[in-house]
């Protein structure tokens, strides 16, 4: 069967995930055509090559009104006043606007309703009165409509994911100083097999872990399969090791017929 299978030993995040599936793409450059075309306020989304330790993939970024956004910032420096992004419900209007098929629609809620449970458990406030904070960000949801087109397009049959590496230490949001993984990453990832290893700093963003759990039907090593092409998604931080996600699509036998 068709299997897709994502190497997480540097985390997730949207864009990451995004880069990666592009890879997997047979012409990238006519999807992000289609995907600048559905109608996110603002957006323009580019990929270009970019390397880690040697290692080249694709790295996506993502402009709005013609400012490249850092998913890492967010304006938190030098004082800057925090934007608290959107709603459930404001994202729900924006994708009922969109220019996608049912299918990915459903998808991208599904995906939005996975963070936005996550951080009404955390704050301990209802789903509708949860601000997204960094993942109603226009920016956001680009990854996450641009990874829910892709995965629409690739149609998998079988998705898996490798344990997730989610770094260690403590990162600044739009709330102060939280720990690693954050609140809501550690709540979509319950149940699913993760780990801090040695690097400081966030590999796996709320964004990003809610992709994989979305998509992802198994967490554990990498099957037994006959890879057609190979995908690399390169991060925006420079770590110790190469910062980038892999997605290998191929072929994996299905399950064995009982005798």
């Amino acid at each position: 069967m068709k299997t897709l299978y994502f190497e997480c030993n540097m985390g997730a995040a949207g864009d990451m995930i995004m880069a990666a599936l592009l890879e997997l793409h047979d012409n990238p450059a006519e999807f992000l055509d289609r995907l600048n075309d559905v109608g996110i306020p603002g957006v323009v989304v580019n990929a270009g090559p970019s390397v880690k330790h040697g290692i080249s993939g694709t790295k996506v970024t993502v402009s709005i009104d013609d400012q490249v956004e850092n998913p890492y910032v967010h304006g938190l420096e030098n004082g800057d006043e925090y934007s608290h992004g959107s709603h459930f419900y404001d994202i729900e209007h924006l994708m009922g606007h969109l220019g996608v098929c049912n299918e990915v629609r459903e998808n991208a809620l599904g995906i939005y309703r996975l963070i936005a449970d996550a951080k009404s458990h955390v704050r301990g406030v209802p789903v509708n009165q949860i601000q997204l904070n960094e993942a109603g960000e226009m920016d956001a949801v680009a990854d996450i409509v641009g990874a829910c087109m892709l995965m629409s397009q690739l149609a998998p049959d079988l998705v898996m994911a490798s344990p997730v590496h989610v770094g260690s230490g403590q990162v600044r949001c739009s709330h102060g100083v939280v720990p690693v993984p954050a609140p809501a990453t550690a709540h979509i990832l319950r149940d699913i097999p993760m780990y801090g290893g040695c690097i400081t700093g966030e590999l796996c963003t709320p964004t990003g872990a809610a992709i994989l759990r979305y998509f992802a039907s198994d967490f554990g090593p990498m099957p037994i399969m006959k890879v057609a092409k190979i995908g690399y998604g390169i991060g925006t931080e420079d770590f110790e090791y190469a910062n980038c996600l892999r997605a290998f699509i191929g072929e994996t036998a299905g399950a064995a017929e009982a005798v």
